[in-house]
């Protein structure tokens, strides 16, 4: 309704002219009025069809002197643009560029399911050195060990390991681990077990027996071992191509910084002074104490006496540390 309005007030002297000439007309066909009267309203209708008329001549002139004034400036437009386009392709290079530095720059990529799995297998794949800092290094026995003297030995070339694990003999932080790790769930996990602190101290006892078993058998392997009492929710595995951050669930994200970024070079300095301040494995006397393919419970509890590791465990323990040693599941298999 306004629209209509305000349409019928901008064509109001045409409406005004129509309506003359409809009102004279109809009068003038019926004999009401005189010719006199109808000459009068032709008029005025003309009157206000010439006001009309001027009043659109005036509007027209008008616009045209805008348009003349706009295309005055066309030719100084034109002769700029040369100019403009220039600082636009020097704008788009230097997006590309950012662009581009943005790219190399990005320290952290975010991995997500299988491409966890597929990240470790390739940093496996193509490093002769790896630093572990974690829980009791389940899944570093169970695959990332063996997976790694296997790759060394077949290209007949030495393999540094650095290790970080928690210490069996600190029932407190074995404790204090196996609470976190049920507070996420109670349920059993990938291994079918749920977590306890004797779980904990043997996970760890097995990861140590482990590392001296595959020394024995490998001797390019450097490997060292600490003890922490310090219990960490993230696991670090750095190798050349890079550091995966991961957790204890393999559904969750992880991170992968790559080795070209000022970040990994501060987790390499991270991880190796909190080896630094470890408890350390003296491994060197391992090689006093003889392990057979399948140790027995007696050359166990003699390896972790000559290694200064004072853990009371029974034989059944002893016997889980071995079968966790040696043929350990992978909890996210």
């Amino acid at each position: 309704m306004r629209r209509l309005f305000s349409r019928l007030l901008a064509e109001f002297d045409a409406i005004l002219a129509l309506a003359i000439v409809v009102v004279a007309g109809i009068l003038g066909l019926t004999g009401i009025t005189s010719p006199q009267l109808a000459e009068n309203a032709i008029l005025i209708t003309l009157g206000v069809l010439a006001i009309s008329i001027l009043r659109d001549r005036w509007h027209g002139e008008e616009a045209e002197r805008e348009v003349t004034d706009a295309l005055k400036g066309v030719p100084e437009l034109l002769d700029s643009l040369p100019g403009q386009l220039d600082r636009l392709d020097v704008l788009e290079k230097a997006l590309t560029e950012a662009g581009q530095a943005l790219d190399q720059t990005a320290v952290v990529k975010l991995i997500i399911g299988p491409d966890v799995g597929r990240a470790h297998a390739q940093a496996r794949a193509h490093t002769d050195r790896w630093v572990f800092k974690g829980g009791t290094g389940t899944y570093m026995r169970a695959v990332t060990l063996p997976e790694l003297v296997r790759t060394a030995r077949q290209e007949r070339r030495s393999l540094v390991m650095r290790l970080e694990i928690l210490d069996p003999a600190d029932q407190v932080v074995c404790e204090r681990y196996a609470r976190f790790r049920r507070s996420l769930s109670a349920m059993p996990d990938g291994t079918g077990e749920i977590w306890t602190a004797e779980r904990t101290r043997v996970e760890s006892c097995a990861t140590i027996l482990a590392a001296c078993w595959h020394q024995e058998r490998f001797r390019l392997l450097d490997l060292r071992l600490g003890l922490t009492p310090t219990m960490t929710v993230f696991r670090f595995d750095l190798s050349a191509n890079g550091v995966l951050i991961t957790q204890d669930d393999g559904r969750l994200p992880a991170l992968l910084v790559p080795s070209d970024t000022f970040l990994y070079a501060s987790y390499d300095t991270e991880l190796r002074n909190s080896l630094e301040q470890a408890r350390r494995v003296p491994l060197e006397l391992a090689a006093g104490v003889p392990l057979a393919d399948e140790p027995s419970p007696e050359e166990v509890r003699g390896l972790f006496e000559v290694l200064n590791l004072p853990i009371q465990m029974l034989d059944g323990d002893v016997s889980r540390v071995i079968e966790k040693a040696l043929h350990a599941r992978n909890p996210y298999a």
